[in-house]
């Protein structure tokens, strides 16, 4: 069933989607002015010009587009925008779950060949010195294995979540078997752990609070009706979640000093050579998670304000499910 063609049901769509449009516009801007060298949206100090007013056009065409959509179809539901938006940041995890899980073991082996000094005999000299360079292992490795995650996210609809739980554990238990059976260790297996780990907390976020699986400090909400908890929801999503996301975006990635652009512009890397080259990723992790979460925010708020109308079909939260 729709939602009532309202004008305040067209205005909780409009936004929601402008909450998602706008989210991927200053992603791409950031991408425009800190890799590309263009000179950043008009407003910003020092931008101008035909690129800084072509960046600027880009939040416009945001959110004329987020308004086109909502108009052109005014039957939809806010349960059908919801499902829809909350779709959007599934892929967006999909993806980097698949980025790292393929880097993650691409790099891992390199690190492994270039410690034993098994590079040389594979590749050749030449090759080996070069791989050493993040500026070249970047680009040449990291990058292609992004693109065939995306592929990979784009066909395959399940997050699989479970299974880079497992991959952490694995990679903890060759540690502890490599180190107290053969007293072998090197910094890469440590880091292959990390990269893991940190992706398995930052990526899983957007899809616990589709389950109600976040630690919620509940006091009065058990005993809300579903209207009344719709309306919590709704009001949590746009006054903590997406602000914070927003917060966590722009400060992290506005300037190119930024925490989370700094070290993924010059692809910082750890200090120990024979690491793993995967340090900048790891900064852009709060980025996916930022991104994942205002979507999801996006997509919750609309959940709520259905739960708070008492429309038909309500989400009912099953933490035995992964998407």
């Amino acid at each position: 069933m729709s939602s009532p063609r309202t004008s305040s049901t067209l205005f909780y769509r409009f936004f929601a989607w402008s909450v998602v449009t706008i989210t991927f516009a200053f992603v791409f801007n950031v991408y425009l002015t800190h890799w590309r060298g263009w000179p950043g949206a008009i407003g910003i100090p020092g931008a101008s010009g035909a690129l800084a007013w072509t960046q600027a056009a880009l939040y416009v065409l945001a959110v004329a587009g987020s308004a086109a959509f909502v108009f052109s179809r005014t039957a939809r539901s806010l349960r059908d925008d919801s499902h829809a938006i909350s779709e959007i940041s599934a892929f967006v995890v999909r993806a980097a779950f698949w980025t790292i899980v393929l880097v993650g073991i691409a790099d891992a082996i390199i690190s492994f060949l270039r410690v034993e000094q098994l590079l040389p005999h594979l590749v050749g000299l030449e090759m080996e010195q070069a791989i050493a360079r993040n500026s070249f292992r970047g680009p040449t490795v990291h990058l292609p294995l992004t693109i065939l995650a995306v592929i990979i996210a784009y066909f395959r609809r399940s997050l699989d979540v479970v299974w880079l739980a497992l991959l952490v554990v694995l990679a903890e238990l060759a540690i502890v078997i490599t180190r107290f059976v053969f007293s072998y260790e090197q910094s890469f297996m440590g880091d292959l752990v990390r990269f893991w780990y940190a992706g398995l907390f930052m990526f899983a976020s957007a899809y616990t609070l589709v389950e109600d699986g976040h630690v919620r400090v509940d006091v009065l909400y058990s005993g809300f009706t579903a209207e009344t908890r719709g309306l919590v929801n709704a009001l949590g999503s746009l006054l903590l979640g997406i602000s914070l996301c927003g917060v966590i975006l722009v400060f992290g990635m506005a300037s190119k000093a930024s925490v989370i652009t700094s070290p993924m512009v010059s692809l910082e890397v750890t200090q120990s050579g024979f690491g793993m080259y995967v340090k900048y990723m790891m900064a852009g992790f709060l980025g996916v998670f930022a991104v994942s979460m205002m979507l999801q925010f996006a997509s919750y708020l609309l959940e709520g304000i259905a739960d708070r109308r008492g429309e038909p079909g309500r989400h009912e939260a099953d933490h035995a499910t992964i998407y």
